[in-house]
């Protein structure tokens, strides 16, 4: 038999520090910016995943006066990613593996990533999360404003039940091979009651019912081909119209869209906010990988880095907010010419 560990009940880890009353004013927030009863502009930044808490939590403390700064024109919502899909192989975020070198001691990390969640949600700003294994999801979904299905997972049934339940707004990504049918299935079997077996508060596996996820709608990330322009925009949202969705997109400015390549991701978030001025009020929100420091490192070998993405490349700090600047002007812009 393999080495099991016994994991804390949800019960025992949430019940130590309760949800803040302003996560649900903040999903409140986020769901009129996707609906369009809020003209301003969502922006979920931050680091590809979180590795070091502490540098983090430095991270969000600049965003936190960013997001005061362009309070008028956007919402900003913290990246706080603490698990990452992986095709093959890697480092599987900070919840999974909190030591980085495969030991796995994933109740040290429930506890950890837990207290950065609390941490970073003291900074005042909503918290952005991609729930990777559902089994987690119990564990940090009561401090989520906004939450991601990824490229890998979006064909998923487990993901896609859920997306159902939880009681946030919640991003539907394109599949890495650019398709966007399974990610609009996605969003329609999400916005459906469902009910699937899950974990309960104490542990124990549970039955749980779902009465549907409204706010379920469509991240483009790109994929061999990018699809943050324009027309890719525009044939995004005719597709969401056939299909009896709302008209309404978030843009992730990295991965597909920027191939990986962290320099490219400013000439992605321009492109954006020129469409965004122009006039385009589908496009509701803009994704970007941004850290403390420009690019990234190996997670393993030698000692790392606390300001250096660990996984994806990211934009310094000192490169993103030039570009949450001109994402501002746009929204400006869209509202006068409105």
């Amino acid at each position: 038999m393999p080495d099991q560990d016994t994991l804390p009940t949800p019960a025992e880890v949430t019940g130590a520090r309760p949800l803040s009353q302003a996560v649900a004013r903040h999903r409140a927030t986020i769901d009129a910016v996707l609906a369009r009863r809020d003209p301003r502009l969502l922006v979920v930044a931050g680091p590809c995943s979180v590795h070091d808490p502490a540098a983090a939590l430095d991270y969000a403390r600049l965003l936190a006066g960013a997001a005061e700064r362009f309070s008028d024109d956007l919402v900003i919502v913290l990246r706080a990613y603490l698990e990452k899909p992986r095709t093959v192989s890697g480092w599987t975020g900070l919840l999974p593996d909190p030591t980085l070198d495969g030991k796995g001691d994933i109740g040290t990390g429930i506890r950890l990533g837990r207290s950065f969640l609390l941490d970073a949600a003291g900074t005042g700003l909503p918290l952005a999360y991609e729930f990777v294994d559902p089994l987690l999801a119990h564990y940090v979904a009561d401090l989520v404003s906004w939450a991601a299905v990824g490229a890998r997972t979006v064909a998923s049934q487990p993901h896609r039940h859920l997306a159902s339940w939880l009681p946030m707004p919640v991003g539907m990504k394109n599949c890495v091979s650019g398709r966007l049918d399974t990610a609009v299935q996605a969003i329609r079997a999400a916005g459906l009651p469902h009910t699937f077996p899950g974990v309960a508060a104490d542990g124990r596996l549970t039955t749980l019912r779902s009465a549907g996820n409204p706010a379920a709608h469509l991240v483009l990330r790109g994929g061999p081909v990018p699809n943050y322009d324009a027309a890719s925009v525009a044939a995004a949202l005719s597709t969401l119209h056939e299909a009896g969705l709302p008209p309404r997109v978030v843009v992730d400015a990295s991965h597909g869209n920027s191939g990986k390549d962290h320099h490219r991701q400013p000439a992605v978030a321009v492109d954006l906010a020129t469409q965004i001025a122009d006039g385009n009020n589908a496009l509701a929100g803009v994704m970007l990988e941004s850290y403390l420091s420009d690019g990234n490192q190996p997670a393993t070998g030698g000692r790392l880095r606390p300001d250096l993405s660990v996984t994806d490349p990211c934009l310094s700090w000192d490169r993103t907010l030039p570009l949450l600047e001109t994402l501002a002007t746009a929204v400006r812009r869209r509202r006068q010419g409105s």
